[in-house]
Order: structure tokens, then C-alpha cells, then sequence
């Protein structure tokens, strides 16, 4: 009780008096509820038109409570600092006007860009916060008068937010130049002669999946059963056998070969892709439309990305 009536005393009263009483809407993300609660019930009694927008992320029980009234199942999110799995006393949902739900990738980016661009140096919360605003202010005009309120400070997220590589890992990417992996495999089969994924079985011989590769002028070749990757064939692997002396007409594919390829969406971005094929794997899997698989290397990237992004500018 006492986090809301000290924003209802101190929060609320500076955000009018800041505005000059011009505010028309308030946005603020929704954890504990007290900010929002205590800031909302100060600014409805000094006009009752200004508007509260609340700021959920996707997983948390607000958002679908303000619109259906009902309680659905909570799931997990990344983003920290909003969003709840219960309901806390101190949020009151009665006093909103509208909830706008975000994701934890636009979060993120938001709050990096907002350090890059306006040097402020806020948190994934505050990011989300600002990305809710923003949506809002497309479908208000010159008159209205917008606060958003960011909570949390980004020294909190240095190995998070602010880490690229943390970024990278969980597909989260705030390239100016988008492309994902699906725009990657159409350009590629646009330039390719080779139209079909070439695949070995695993009970064929190795010499045969080396006659293919040779013939397809490819360095390895996934492993199919049925429809199903199982396993991956290795250039580098045949010709190590082979200087041991194997004999490769009496070795079979199941026998020698290797993990699958990685896996990865069609919405994958870019550099999603990059950081996963600069890790010890020459190539991966995109799973297109059709449930079919494409393979991307890195000589696909290099030929094909830079025209790409080319012509997106």
C-alpha cells in the first residue's frame, strides 16, 4: 500500500506540474503496480481525461485480463522488471484505460537505441516503455501530450541489454539493414543452379556420399532419414579415413557421421546466422515454407548478403 500512495504523493505531482497540466497520456510499465496505480489515481483527479496505458509483456497475465477479463496462463518472458504472474494488491486495473503489450526483442532493442541515439541509459522495461509510447503517438496528434515513464537504469543490464553477444544468442538484433534467413535462402536459389538439397542416407556407403559431394562441388552433406536430419558428412572426416586406410566402399554414412547441422527459423535474422556458423559450424539448416530444409554456409553469406543489403537502402 505504501508504494502506491508515494507515487500518488511525490510522482504524480511532478509529472503534472513538469507538464504544466498538458498531459493527456501517461504510459507505464506494470509489475508490483505501484507506480502506475499511485500516478494514475493523482493525475485522474486532476482531469479525469487523461489517459492510462499500461505496458505488459507477452507472457504476463495484465494484458489479457484489461481486454477479455479473463485469466490465462502465464508464460515466460525475458524482459525483468514488468510483467506478473499473479496479481499484485498494489496494481489497480481499474483504473486503466488501455494496456499495450510488447516482446522482449523490441524491449531490447529499444533500449539500446535509445542509448545510442538520445543517450539515455535505460533498461529493458524502460525500453518496452518507450516502444509502447511510441506505437501510441502514431495514432495521436499535435495536441496530445505523451509521458512515458522509464524505471530502471541500463548498469543493470551490461552483460544483458548492452552485451552483443547476448543479444545475438537469444535471435534479438537492432541492425538497421534487417534481413532474415528467409530472404537469405530465396536470394541464394535465385543464383544457385542447384535447386534440390543434396542429402546422403545412412545407409549408404561413404564412397558414394564422396562421389556426390564431388560431383555437387560441396564440402559436406547432411544425413536424411526419411524426412529427418540425423547426421551430417564431413569432407575434412572422408579424407581422414582414408589416410587411416578405411575402406570407404565398406563404410557406411550412419557409421561416420557427425551431429546434425543447426537448426534455425525462416524469421531468423541475419546475425542470428552469423554468430551461429562462426561457432564451429561451417553451415546450418533453414527450414523453408514447405517443411523442407535449405543449407546456408558461410560462402552463401558472403555472396549474398552484401547485394542484399544493398539494395534494402
Amino acid at each position: 500500500p505504501s508504494n502506491p500512495e508515494a507515487h500518488y504523493r511525490t510522482t504524480g505531482p511532478e509529472i503534472w506540474e513538469d507538464s504544466e497540466g498538458k498531459i493527456t497520456h501517461f504510459v507505464c510499465g506494470m509489475g508490483t503496480g505501484g507506480t502506475i496505480s499511485g500516478v494514475a489515481k493523482f493525475l485522474k483527479e486532476k482531469n479525469p481525461k487523461v489517459k492510462i496505458v499500461g505496458v505488459d509483456p507477452e507472457g504476463s497475465l495484465f494484458y489479457d485480463f484489461h481486454k477479455t477479463g479473463k485469466v490465462t496462463k502465464a508464460r515466460t518472458y525475458v524482459v525483468e522488471g514488468i510483467g506478473e504472474d499473479f496479481f499484485p494488491t498494489t496494481l489497480d486495473m481499474q483504473i486503466l484505460d488501455d494496456v499495450i503489450q510488447v516482446n522482449d526483442e523490441e524491449c531490447f532493442v529499444v533500449a539500446r537505441r535509445l542509448a545510442k541515439l538520445e543517450g539515455l541509459f535505460a533498461g529493458g522495461s524502460g525500453g518496452g516503455c518507450l516502444s509502447a509510447a511510441l506505437r501510441l503517438a502514431k495514432y495521436l496528434g499535435p495536441q496530445d501530450f505523451i509521458v512515458a515513464l522509464l524505471p530502471d537504469t541500463g548498469m543493470r543490464y551490461l552483460s544483458k541489454v548492452f552485451n552483443d553477444e547476448w543479444m545475438r544468442e537469444r535471435g534479438y538484433t537492432d541492425a538497421t539493414v534487417a534481413l532474415t534467413a528467409a530472404e537469405i535462402v530465396s536470394a541464394k536459389r535465385k543464383a544457385s543452379k542447384v535447386r534440390e538439397l543434396v542429402i546422403a542416407r545412412p545407409y549408404q556407403t561413404v564412397f558414394h556420399a564422396l562421389k556426390t559431394m564431388q560431383e555437387q562441388d560441396i564440402s559436406q552433406i547432411p544425413v536424411f532419414e526419411e524426412n529427418v536430419p540425423i547426421g551430417t558428412v564431413y569432407e575434412d572426416q572422408i579424407l581422414t579415413l582414408a589416410l587411416q586406410g578405411k575402406d570407404l566402399r565398406k563404410l557406411v554414412v550412419r557409421e561416420v557421421m557427425s551431429k546434425p547441422l543447426p537448426l534455425v527459423p525462416r524469421t531468423a535474422p541475419v546475425e542470428r546466422i552469423t554468430y551461429i556458423l562462426s561457432h564451429e559450424n561451417p553451415a546450418i539448416f533453414v527450414e523453408t515454407e514447405e517443411s523442407k530444409f535449405e543449407i546456408l554456409t558461410k560462402y552463401d553469406l558472403m555472396s549474398i548478403v552484401a547485394s542484399l543489403m544493398e539494395q534494402k537502402r
